[in-house]
Protein backbone atom coordinates (compact mmCIF):
# COMPACT_ATOMS: atom_id res chain seq x y z
CA UNK A 1 0.00 0.00 0.00
CA UNK A 2 2.74 2.42 0.99
CA UNK A 3 4.66 1.61 -2.16
CA UNK A 4 1.56 2.36 -4.20
CA UNK A 5 1.21 5.71 -2.46
CA UNK A 6 4.87 6.50 -2.97
CA UNK A 7 4.62 5.52 -6.63
CA UNK A 8 1.56 7.72 -7.03
CA UNK A 9 3.36 10.58 -5.36
CA UNK A 10 6.36 10.05 -7.61
CA UNK A 11 4.22 10.06 -10.73
CA UNK A 12 2.41 13.18 -9.58
CA UNK A 13 5.69 14.99 -9.01
CA UNK A 14 7.13 13.75 -12.29
CA UNK A 15 4.15 15.15 -14.18
CA UNK A 16 4.40 18.49 -12.43
CA UNK A 17 8.11 18.58 -12.99
CA UNK A 18 7.86 17.84 -16.69
CA UNK A 19 5.18 20.43 -17.25
CA UNK A 20 7.11 23.10 -15.40
CA UNK A 21 10.70 22.44 -16.23
CA UNK A 22 12.05 19.64 -18.39
CA UNK A 23 15.35 19.54 -16.48
CA UNK A 24 14.81 20.12 -12.77
CA UNK A 25 17.83 21.43 -10.92
CA UNK A 26 19.35 19.54 -8.01
CA UNK A 27 18.64 21.16 -4.65
CA UNK A 28 20.85 20.82 -1.60
CA UNK A 29 18.69 20.03 1.43
CA UNK A 30 20.46 20.74 4.72
CA UNK A 31 18.86 19.98 8.08
CA UNK A 32 20.26 22.01 10.98
CA UNK A 33 19.71 20.16 14.26
CA UNK A 34 20.87 20.16 17.87
CA UNK A 35 20.48 17.84 20.81
CA UNK A 36 19.22 20.60 23.10
CA UNK A 37 17.81 24.09 22.83
CA UNK A 38 19.76 27.25 23.56
CA UNK A 39 22.81 26.43 21.47
CA UNK A 40 22.11 29.04 18.78
CA UNK A 41 20.80 26.65 16.13
CA UNK A 42 18.31 29.08 14.57
CA UNK A 43 20.91 31.85 14.53
CA UNK A 44 23.22 29.46 12.68
CA UNK A 45 20.49 28.52 10.18
CA UNK A 46 19.67 32.17 9.43
CA UNK A 47 23.25 33.38 9.04
CA UNK A 48 24.38 30.38 7.01
CA UNK A 49 21.37 30.93 4.75
CA UNK A 50 22.19 34.61 4.25
CA UNK A 51 25.87 33.86 3.60
CA UNK A 52 24.88 31.27 0.97
CA UNK A 53 22.43 33.74 -0.60
CA UNK A 54 25.14 36.42 -0.71
CA UNK A 55 27.25 33.96 -2.70
CA UNK A 56 24.58 33.89 -5.40
CA UNK A 57 22.49 30.90 -4.31
CA UNK A 58 18.71 30.92 -4.18
CA UNK A 59 18.16 29.92 -0.57
CA UNK A 60 14.97 29.04 1.25
CA UNK A 61 14.94 28.63 5.03
CA UNK A 62 12.14 26.52 6.43
CA UNK A 63 11.34 27.04 10.09
CA UNK A 64 10.54 23.43 10.98
CA UNK A 65 10.15 23.91 14.71
CA UNK A 66 6.41 23.37 14.56
CA UNK A 67 5.77 24.13 18.21
CA UNK A 68 8.12 27.00 19.04
CA UNK A 69 8.88 28.76 15.79
CA UNK A 70 11.36 31.60 16.16
CA UNK A 71 12.99 32.42 12.81
CA UNK A 72 10.53 35.28 12.24
CA UNK A 73 11.04 36.57 15.80
CA UNK A 74 14.81 36.47 15.38
CA UNK A 75 14.48 38.58 12.23
CA UNK A 76 11.79 40.92 13.54
CA UNK A 77 9.45 39.88 10.71
CA UNK A 78 5.70 40.28 10.94
CA UNK A 79 4.36 37.15 9.28
CA UNK A 80 0.67 36.93 8.50
CA UNK A 81 0.60 33.39 7.17
CA UNK A 82 2.56 30.27 7.97
CA UNK A 83 2.68 26.53 7.43
CA UNK A 84 -0.58 25.96 9.30
CA UNK A 85 -2.39 27.87 6.53
CA UNK A 86 -0.80 25.58 3.93
CA UNK A 87 -1.85 22.56 5.96
CA UNK A 88 -5.43 23.83 6.13
CA UNK A 89 -5.47 24.43 2.38
CA UNK A 90 -6.02 28.18 2.82
CA UNK A 91 -2.73 29.21 1.21
CA UNK A 92 -0.18 27.75 -1.16
CA UNK A 93 3.42 27.46 -0.09
CA UNK A 94 4.32 30.31 -2.45
CA UNK A 95 1.83 32.55 -0.66
CA UNK A 96 3.32 32.05 2.80
CA UNK A 97 6.98 32.54 1.81
CA UNK A 98 8.34 35.85 3.09
CA UNK A 99 11.38 37.83 2.00
CA UNK A 100 14.02 37.94 4.70
CA UNK A 101 17.22 39.99 4.90
CA UNK A 102 20.19 39.41 2.62
CA UNK A 103 18.19 37.72 -0.13
CA UNK A 104 17.03 34.88 2.13
CA UNK A 105 13.49 33.56 1.65
CA UNK A 106 11.69 32.12 4.65
CA UNK A 107 8.82 29.75 5.30
CA UNK A 108 7.50 30.68 8.76
CA UNK A 109 6.27 27.94 11.06
CA UNK A 110 3.26 28.22 13.30
CA UNK A 111 4.40 29.28 16.74
CA UNK A 112 2.57 28.01 19.76
CA UNK A 113 -0.15 26.19 17.83
CA UNK A 114 -0.57 22.87 19.57
CA UNK A 115 -1.87 21.08 16.49
CA UNK A 116 1.23 22.08 14.55
CA UNK A 117 3.42 20.61 17.25
CA UNK A 118 1.66 17.27 16.94
CA UNK A 119 1.33 16.72 13.23
CA UNK A 120 0.67 13.22 12.01
CA UNK A 121 3.07 11.68 9.52
CA UNK A 122 0.51 12.24 6.78
CA UNK A 123 0.13 15.92 7.68
CA UNK A 124 3.89 16.38 7.77
CA UNK A 125 4.00 14.78 4.35
CA UNK A 126 1.24 17.08 3.13
CA UNK A 127 3.29 20.14 4.02
CA UNK A 128 6.39 18.83 2.34
CA UNK A 129 4.29 17.77 -0.62
CA UNK A 130 3.64 21.47 -1.22
CA UNK A 131 7.35 21.83 -1.97
CA UNK A 132 6.78 20.41 -5.43
CA UNK A 133 5.54 23.93 -6.29
CA UNK A 134 9.08 25.23 -5.82
CA UNK A 135 10.76 23.07 -8.41
CA UNK A 136 13.44 24.96 -10.32
CA UNK A 137 13.19 27.99 -8.05
CA UNK A 138 15.83 27.30 -5.44
CA UNK A 139 19.34 25.93 -5.02
CA UNK A 140 19.48 25.29 -1.28
CA UNK A 141 16.79 24.43 1.26
CA UNK A 142 17.83 24.84 4.90
CA UNK A 143 15.55 23.15 7.40
CA UNK A 144 15.80 24.62 10.90
CA UNK A 145 14.51 21.71 12.97
CA UNK A 146 13.27 21.70 16.54
CA UNK A 147 15.80 20.91 19.26
CA UNK A 148 15.98 17.34 20.52
CA UNK A 149 14.86 14.06 19.00
CA UNK A 150 11.14 14.55 18.38
CA UNK A 151 9.57 12.63 15.50
CA UNK A 152 9.54 15.68 13.22
CA UNK A 153 13.29 16.20 13.79
CA UNK A 154 14.01 12.58 12.90
CA UNK A 155 11.84 12.86 9.77
CA UNK A 156 13.53 16.03 8.51
CA UNK A 157 17.03 14.75 9.23
CA UNK A 158 16.33 11.46 7.44
CA UNK A 159 14.90 13.21 4.40
CA UNK A 160 17.70 15.80 4.07
CA UNK A 161 20.96 15.04 2.27
CA UNK A 162 23.09 16.77 4.90
CA UNK A 163 22.64 16.99 8.66
CA UNK A 164 24.50 19.78 10.46
CA UNK A 165 24.60 19.25 14.24
CA UNK A 166 25.16 22.42 16.28
CA UNK A 167 26.94 22.00 19.63
CA UNK A 168 28.41 24.22 22.31
CA UNK A 169 31.08 23.25 24.79
CA UNK A 170 28.81 22.31 27.65
CA UNK A 171 28.05 18.78 28.87
CA UNK A 172 24.29 18.84 28.17
CA UNK A 173 24.79 20.06 24.59
CA UNK A 174 27.40 17.41 23.83
CA UNK A 175 25.48 14.58 25.51
CA UNK A 176 22.22 15.47 23.78
CA UNK A 177 23.91 15.91 20.38
CA UNK A 178 25.44 12.46 20.83
CA UNK A 179 21.98 11.05 21.63
CA UNK A 180 20.60 12.59 18.40
CA UNK A 181 23.41 11.13 16.28
CA UNK A 182 22.98 7.77 18.03
CA UNK A 183 19.24 7.57 17.31
CA UNK A 184 19.67 8.62 13.67
CA UNK A 185 22.50 6.16 13.06
CA UNK A 186 21.28 3.18 15.08
CA UNK A 187 17.57 3.32 14.21
CA UNK A 188 17.63 5.01 10.79
CA UNK A 189 21.04 4.16 9.32
CA UNK A 190 22.27 7.71 8.85
CA UNK A 191 26.05 7.53 8.76
CA UNK A 192 27.32 11.01 7.85
CA UNK A 193 27.02 14.17 9.91
CA UNK A 194 28.60 17.65 9.92
CA UNK A 195 29.47 19.31 13.21
CA UNK A 196 29.36 23.05 13.87
CA UNK A 197 30.85 24.31 17.13
CA UNK A 198 29.02 27.43 18.27
CA UNK A 199 30.02 30.13 20.77
CA UNK A 200 33.64 28.95 20.88
CA UNK A 201 36.31 30.92 22.70
CA UNK A 202 38.77 30.45 19.83
CA UNK A 203 38.92 28.55 16.50
CA UNK A 204 41.25 26.05 18.19
CA UNK A 205 38.69 25.55 20.94
CA UNK A 206 36.03 24.77 18.31
CA UNK A 207 38.35 22.31 16.59
CA UNK A 208 39.07 20.56 19.91
CA UNK A 209 35.36 20.28 20.64
CA UNK A 210 34.83 18.70 17.22
CA UNK A 211 37.68 16.24 17.70
CA UNK A 212 36.39 15.20 21.11
CA UNK A 213 32.85 14.72 19.82
CA UNK A 214 33.89 12.94 16.63
CA UNK A 215 36.19 10.58 18.53
CA UNK A 216 33.39 9.41 20.83
CA UNK A 217 30.85 9.08 17.99
CA UNK A 218 33.20 7.18 15.71
CA UNK A 219 34.29 4.90 18.54
CA UNK A 220 30.81 3.81 19.59
CA UNK A 221 28.67 4.42 16.49
CA UNK A 222 29.01 3.50 12.83
CA UNK A 223 29.22 7.12 11.66
CA UNK A 224 31.61 9.69 10.24
CA UNK A 225 31.56 13.24 11.60
CA UNK A 226 32.96 16.00 9.39
CA UNK A 227 33.91 19.41 10.73
CA UNK A 228 31.96 22.29 9.22
CA UNK A 229 33.54 25.00 11.34
CA UNK A 230 33.23 27.14 14.42
CA UNK A 231 31.38 30.35 15.26
CA UNK A 232 33.26 32.39 17.85
CA UNK A 233 31.69 33.94 20.91
CA UNK A 234 31.27 37.45 19.53
CA UNK A 235 29.75 40.56 21.14
CA UNK A 236 28.71 41.80 17.69
CA UNK A 237 26.62 38.66 17.29
CA UNK A 238 24.93 39.17 20.66
CA UNK A 239 24.16 42.78 19.76
CA UNK A 240 22.78 41.69 16.38
CA UNK A 241 20.47 39.16 18.07
CA UNK A 242 19.15 41.85 20.41
CA UNK A 243 18.47 44.14 17.45
CA UNK A 244 16.80 41.28 15.52
CA UNK A 245 19.22 41.70 12.63
CA UNK A 246 21.42 38.79 11.45
CA UNK A 247 25.08 39.45 12.23
CA UNK A 248 25.98 38.79 8.58
CA UNK A 249 23.91 41.87 7.70
CA UNK A 250 24.43 43.95 10.85
CA UNK A 251 28.22 43.52 11.12
CA UNK A 252 29.43 41.83 7.93
CA UNK A 253 33.09 42.21 8.93
CA UNK A 254 32.70 40.79 12.43
CA UNK A 255 34.44 37.55 13.39
CA UNK A 256 31.11 35.73 13.56
CA UNK A 257 29.98 36.95 10.12
CA UNK A 258 33.33 35.96 8.60
CA UNK A 259 33.03 32.49 10.11
CA UNK A 260 29.57 32.04 8.55
CA UNK A 261 30.91 33.16 5.16
CA UNK A 262 33.77 30.67 5.43
CA UNK A 263 31.36 27.84 6.22
CA UNK A 264 29.06 28.85 3.36
CA UNK A 265 32.01 28.59 0.97
CA UNK A 266 32.76 25.15 2.37
CA UNK A 267 29.14 24.05 1.87
CA UNK A 268 29.43 25.02 -1.81
CA UNK A 269 32.27 22.51 -2.17
CA UNK A 270 30.15 19.62 -0.90
CA UNK A 271 29.21 17.19 -3.69
CA UNK A 272 26.05 18.25 -5.49
CA UNK A 273 23.46 15.51 -5.10
CA UNK A 274 23.09 13.52 -8.29
CA UNK A 275 20.27 11.48 -9.71
CA UNK A 276 16.85 11.33 -8.11
CA UNK A 277 18.25 12.08 -4.64
CA UNK A 278 19.08 15.60 -5.73
CA UNK A 279 15.52 16.68 -6.42
CA UNK A 280 12.96 18.09 -4.04
CA UNK A 281 10.68 15.20 -4.94
CA UNK A 282 13.12 12.86 -3.25
CA UNK A 283 13.04 14.99 -0.11
CA UNK A 284 9.24 14.92 -0.22
CA UNK A 285 9.09 11.20 -0.77
CA UNK A 286 11.69 10.40 1.85
CA UNK A 287 9.83 12.46 4.37
CA UNK A 288 6.56 10.85 3.35
CA UNK A 289 8.00 7.38 3.89
CA UNK A 290 9.94 8.21 7.04
CA UNK A 291 6.77 8.91 8.93
CA UNK A 292 5.77 5.26 8.82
Amino acid sequence: MLNDQAAGLRAMHANKTQSRDSTPQPVRVIAVASGKGGVGKTNVSVNLGISLAQQGNRVLLMDADMGLANVDIMLGLQTKYNLSHVLDGEKTLQEVIVEGPGGLKIIPAASGVRRMAQLSAMENAGIINAFSELNGELDILIVDTAAGIADSVISFCRAAQEVVVVVTDEPASITDAYALVKVLSRDYQLSKFRLLANMSRTPAHGQQLYEKFARVCEQFLDVSIDYLGTVPFDHDLREAVQKQIPVTVYRPNSLAAKSFKGMAKKIETWPIPRGVTGYLQFFVENLFQSGH
